[in-house]
Order: structure tokens, then sequence, then C-alpha cells
């Protein structure tokens, strides 16, 4: 877009995850991300724990990535941040800190949604990835969130359908606590689910109107299945761990890939892309693979690193809302809720 040089300073602290990186442009030259252990204990996110630990983590974070990337902070163009969705104590640590550093260097502020930048991660200048044109569907699936959006543009997306309770990331997560595994319990079904028989056991796919998505009766549906079993046989769950995730696994596969072929023959679009930390997982990357031969998709599948929570994606919507000079001020508050477009 530009010949000079744009050094965007990015913070991403929406959850768990303390992260930093530094792009040139639309180069990511450092990306660090500190991963919070201290949930693993209490099953899930803990948000005054978290927020604490961004505390700690967000100085070191910050230093790791100016260094990493070879840059003074007097060299920064701007600072991005994210401004929302997540977890308010958490984006409280990562909006201070960018406000202050901003102020201190005296160099402009971008506020970044969280969910637009999971969509817009697909625009950083990587070799193992290609852009989407415009406009195309977005599918952003992680622990929070379950969306389909239509992009226009950048900052033009318009929201065809969400989840009316639970997240497809929260689907996973519980469904693995059920069975007994660690949290985080995504990637361990994901891990079962390979070595295992997806049509082993059935599992009933809600009725939802529309675009939208529901998991809740899901999680319900192996809560019971589980009592079921393990009534009869105690060590149920461990002689066919395998299987439950498979199936487990291809059911929310097929609830999000039904959703996904409807909103791509109601708007004609073709190109497709996912983003958020379900699309880490190794079976939905594997659909939408195969969505190239069955379906006639172009399909964008990002790099592992720019999948879950990370500061690179918002330095990409750093640097492309810098190029549009839209910044924000000294009084800009984090936002817990914070819908894409609004």
């Amino acid at each position: 877009m530009t010949t000079k040089k744009i050094y965007i300073l990015a913070i991403e602290s929406s959850c768990d995850d303390t992260s930093a990186a530094v792009l040139c442009n639309t180069k990511v030259l450092s990306n660090v991300v500190a991963t919070q252990e201290i949930h693993k204990q209490y099953g899930g996110v803990v948000p005054e724990l978290a927020s604490r630990a961004h505390q700690q983590n967000i100085v070191p974070v910050v230093h790791q990535a100016l260094a990493k990337a070879n840059i003074d902070k007097k060299q920064l163009s701007a600072i991005a941040f994210t401004r929302g969705p997540g977890l308010m104590g958490s984006l409280l640590v990562g909006t201070s800190f960018a406000k202050s550093l901003a102020l201190a260097l005296n160099i402009p502020l971008i506020e970044v949604n969280h969910m637009e930048a999971h969509i817009l991660a697909h625009f950083i200048d990587d070799e193992e990835m290609t852009a989407p044109p415009f406009p195309f569907l977005g599918m952003t699936i992680s622990g929070g969130h379950t969306q389909i959006v239509k992009v226009n543009h950048y900052f033009d997306m318009e929201v065809l359908g969400e989840t009316l309770d639970d997240a497809v990331g929260e689907a996973f997560d519980k469904s693995a606590k059920l069975m007994g595994l660690p949290y985080p319990g995504g990637p361990l079904v994901d891990k079962h689910a390979r070595k295992g028989n997806p049509s082993a056991f059935s599992f009933p796919k809600p009725k939802v109107d529309g675009l939208n998505f529901s998991f809740s009766g899901l999680k319900t549906s192996i809560l019971y299945f589980l009592q079921k079993h393990t009534k009869n046989n105690p060590n149920f769950v461990q002689e066919n761990i395998d299987d439950i995730c498979a199936s487990v696994q291809h059911t929310i596969l097929e609830i999000l890939m039904e959703k996904l072929d409807k909103a791509a023959k109601e708007t004609g679009i073709k190109h497709v892309a996912i983003g958020g930390g379900v699309a880490a997982n190794s079976g939905i990357r594997q659909r939408l693979q195969d969505a190239r031969e069955t379906k006639g998709w172009t399909t964008y599948i990002p790099k592992f690193q720019y999948c879950t929570d990370n500061a690179g994606m918002i330095g990409i919507v750093g640097y492309l809302k810098f190029m549009e000079n839209q910044f924000t001020d000294q009084g800009i508050a984090a936002k817990a809720r914070y819908a894409i477009g609004s």
C-alpha cells in the first residue's frame, strides 16, 4: 500500500493470553504470546486471575516483541490495542498500557475489534497465506464466539449469523470436561478424534432457523449419553475415548459446515475464510480443504499462530486503520461487549 515504513506495536489482552507484536506495514516482525497456565487447575479461565497475570506479563511481552523485531520504541508509528470484546479486567490492562505508552511516545492510538482482527488476520503478509478478495465469507470460531460474517471491505462487515447461546469452542471444551479431559479440552478432543471413528456414535444436531447456531442442546445430549453408558460400564469413556471424541467432533463440524454452505448459497459467495482459536482444529481445516473440490469454494485457512489470540492480527488491523487515519483518543474505554460494525 505504501513504500513508507509504518511500524505498529500491537497489544492483545482480551482473555488469558498476553500478546504483543510489531509489524512493518503488513509484515509481522515479531509476535510474542505469554499463555497463562494457572487456569488449568480450575478447568477454565478465572477472570480475576487472568487480569492479574496480564499485569505481570505485559511489560516483558512488549519488551520481547520490540527486541525480536529489532525496533526501538522511538521508531514506532502508532500503537494498536484490543478494545473488545473480551473479559473486562483483561481488556483494561491492555487498554491502559497502550494509552499510557502512546501518550508517553506522543504517537497515535488505534483501537481494534478483536473479532474483526480474527477475520483480517488473512491480510498479514506471509508467504504461507493468501488474502481473500472482497466480498468473502468469514467464519469466526472460538471459545467465546461463533459467527458467519459477510466481508465487503476491511471495515465493512455484516454478521449473517451467530450463536444464540454457547460458542463452538465452549462446546468442545465442555464436552472434553464431561469426558474427564483437562482444560483446555478442545485440542485434546481433536487429538483423540484423529484416531477414532466419527460414525461410532450419533448425536442430535439442533434445529436453528437461518444462519444462527446453538450448541447448548448438543452439550446436554452428550452429558446424557455419557451418563447412560457409564451407568452400565464405569470404564465406558476410557475404553471408547477416541470414538466418542471423533463422533462429537464430527457432529460439531457438520453443524458449522451446513450453516456455512447455506450462507454461501444464499449470498452466492464462494470465497470462504476462517479465523479464531477453533480454526486450528484439524477437522475443520480438512473439511474446508475438501470443500474446494466438493463445493467449488476457494478457501482461506490462516497459519496456526494467527488462529489463537495473538497481537499479530491486532497489528494488521492497526496498520489498515493507520492508512485510513482511523485513530482514537485518550478518552477511549475498553468494551467487554463489542459487536462487529458497531
